[in-house]
């Protein structure tokens, strides 16, 4: 379900789970960090391209699969994707279109750049189901948008659009949808094509702070584990799959 392409150093993932609108399943994140962690050790692999299609980037975490794998420990699929892709030391270049939920937005926090279509739907309905934020987005959400814009999106839940995301910051550019996934190679080519070891040390200063990222994602991960067993988030969860 992630499609693996190398084009000359640029490592392409495809998440193709598209019936689902690209959610997330457990198989997904294990595949998302095994083929990081490949790259990361590559030589040959200068930057990575995370990406859906042009219609759709991911609509988050299947919850059903999720609520299966019981503990979020560092064995966890989703817990493991989201240390590895916080300490990713290459470029990471996302291109986006359609639904970005949940993780589909928080991953974009750990991107260095994010290329838009004009349809995107952003949302990170955490309080909704009656959860906390994840993968340290209480942290680098308000570094990027400022305290109050990110309190509107991670508290309130409510969406937000491609020109919204470029306004504050999440997004870089906002490409026509048909041109979107050739733009975003293009650009990461552009990368690729720079000395590496530049590169590599410019991220590391950008993340100098990756130690409070870190930390971040260990205590929401624990608040996240306490609000699951709530009342309230299993009655949110029930009405959900009630809806779906």
């Amino acid at each position: 379900m992630i499609q693996q392409q190398q084009v000359d150093a640029v490592l392409i993932l495809s998440m193709q789970r598209f019936e689902k609108k690209n959610a997330l399943n457990l198989q997904m994140y294990r595949e998302l960090s095994a083929a990081l962690q490949s790259a990361a050790a590559n030589p040959a692999i200068k930057v990575v391209l995370l990406q859906g299609n042009e219609h759709c980037f991911s609509s988050g975490n299947d919850l059903k699969d999720f609520l299966s794998a019981g503990e979020l420990n560092r064995q966890h699929p989703v817990v493991e994707f989201l240390y590895t892709v916080a300490a990713f030391p290459k470029p990471l270049v996302a291109a986006v279109a359609g639904l970005a939920i949940g993780i589909g937005t928080t991953v974009l926090l750990h991107c260095d750049l994010v290329y838009a279509a004009p349809d995107c739907r952003f949302q990170l309905p955490f309080t909704q189901l009656g959860l906390c934020p994840e993968a340290a987005s209480s942290l680098l959400l308000p570094q990027i948008a400022g305290y109050q814009r990110a309190a509107q999106y991670l508290l309130l839940g409510e969406a937000f659009s491609s020109e919204q995301a470029a306004a504050f910051g999440l997004v870089n550019e906002i490409v026509p949808a048909a041109q979107l996934l050739a733009h975003a190679a293009s650009k990461a080519q552009a990368l690729a094509a720079l000395p590496a070891q530049a590169v590599l040390v410019s991220k590391a200063l950008l993340k100098a702070n990756n130690k409070q990222t870190e930390h971040a994602i260990a205590t929401e991960l624990a608040e996240f584990q306490q609000l699951l067993q709530s009342d309230s988030c299993q009655q949110r969860l029930q009405a959900f799959f009630s809806r779906k």
